[in-house]
């Protein structure tokens, strides 16, 4: 399973991390979310930097990022955002985001 980052975590395990991050903005009633989790949830378990923000649950951390539709996945490498991606979003295409983050 993926990390499920809170405001609290946020800034340490994403914004302080040492490389490339990605972040799933979901939400438990978006179909194409639940769609878009077991790929997250491989990634995690295969070691890749992932994790994932629950917008209802975090409103704040949506409205900072500008997340206006779910999933949005975003790469944040040193703090920023680097790469956006909206929609569901092949296990490939995110390695691929994350590698040339």
């Amino acid at each position: 399973m993926a990390k499920e980052f809170t405001k609290q975590q946020f800034e340490e395990e994403v914004l302080n991390a040492e490389g490339a991050v990605l972040v799933d903005f979901w939400a438990t009633w978006c179909m194409p979310c639940k769609m878009q989790g077991p790929t997250i949830d491989q990634l995690a378990q295969e070691g890749f930097p992932v994790g994932k923000v629950d917008v209802d649950k975090e409103p704040e951390l949506a409205a900072k990022y500008r997340v206006m539709s779910v999933p949005t996945l975003i790469v944040f490498k040193g703090g920023k955002e680097v790469k956006r991606m909206v929609g569901v979003q092949s296990k490939e295409a995110l390695k691929e985001a994350l590698a040339n983050a």
